[in-house]
């Protein structure tokens, strides 16, 4: 039977895959007293014991993490961002491009993708990989998310300290940590202007790229484009692409949202056809954190996909 440690089980993402994990009887879990958590000789031996380590910690914590494996057989999931787009790292987002599941399955190191970027990049990798997008063309991201995503910290300042803040934007220098891996993984040879916020619900996360459809520009119709997403993710179990230009009349994010590990994708037209919203919606502590990390490892460990996933 396959070990399976989680560095940094006491935090937001690690507390949702050891939840997940629990009920499993494929793998042994190597756990850690709250004392053994801070031990830096505790946490290298059970990183070098087992077989799979999925690290929920801080970049510079995971980079020394990987370095206290060095020698073993270990195989690593990293959730933060410190891996994403380093030499040696599989991106570990299996429906992103034809052969990544396979890639995945054989890698020592996965890195899981950005709950921001899951949505970005399931919009955008596709189009610009068929030459439907620019590759050079300023993408603009609009996003928000559930407070969820900024951790304990900000957890406690929504619920406890500030209960008033309905909406809070950040990144307001225009700089992020996601910025590198949505570059890199859509193909794009410029940075995207991404503008990021928190609202008032625990989980959930929508991503909307507006775009203006320019064919002189290198830009095909919204019908190409939906037609595009439609193709690359039929089959998908966690993918889902909605009929085109339907929506609800809203999208909603709510505090009570219930967990989920699907991401939908909307590609939704002006009525001219000159315009585009192309619009993700996901659970950042589901696709876009925990849910991502179950799947890897299963993928990984030979076992079914969706196993222990809300499909």
């Amino acid at each position: 039977m396959p070990s399976l440690f989680i560095d940094g089980a006491a935090g937001t993402t690690g507390l949702e895959i050891a939840e997940r994990m629990a009920g499993r009887d494929e793998f042994r879990l190597i756990t850690l007293s709250d004392a053994d958590r801070k031990s830096v000789s505790a946490r290298a031996a059970a990183i070098q014991d087992a077989d799979f380590v999925i690290l929920c910690l801080p970049d510079a914590a995971s980079r020394e993490a990987v370095a206290l494996g060095e020698g073993a057989p270990t195989r690593f999931i990293d959730a933060s961002s410190a891996h994403r787009v380093a030499d040696g790292w599989t991106y570990g987002f299996a429906e992103l491009r034809s052969g990544q599941r396979a890639a995945i399955r054989d890698a020592r190191a996965v890195s899981n993708p950005g709950c921001y970027p899951t949505g970005f990049l399931a919009l955008v990798a596709p189009l610009v990989a068929e030459a439907l997008l620019p590759a050079d063309h300023g993408f603009i991201v609009n996003a928000v998310s559930g407070y969820s995503g900024g951790g304990k910290e900000l957890i406690a300042r929504m619920q406890v300290d500030a209960p008033d803040i309905g909406f809070r934007a950040y990144g307001l220098n225009l700089e992020h940590k996601h910025l590198p891996e949505m570059q890199v993984h859509a193909g794009l040879s410029r940075s995207p202007l991404f503008a990021p916020a928190v609202v008032r619900a625990f989980r959930g996360m929508l991503v909307d790229v507006p775009l203006f459809l320019d064919p002189e520009l290198g830009f095909a119709d919204a019908t190409a484009l939906h037609e595009a997403l439609a193709d690359h993710y039929a089959g998908e179990a966690l993918v889902s692409v909605a009929a085109m230009g339907t929506a609800p009349g809203e999208l909603l994010l709510s505090e009570g949202d219930a967990p989920t590990d699907r991401l939908a994708l909307y590609v939704l037209p002006s009525a001219d056809g000159s315009q585009v919203r192309l619009i993700a919606m996901l659970d950042n502590l589901g696709k876009g954190a925990s849910g991502a990390a179950v799947q890897n490892l299963n993928i990984m460990a030979g076992l079914d996909e969706l196993a222990g996933l809300r499909a």
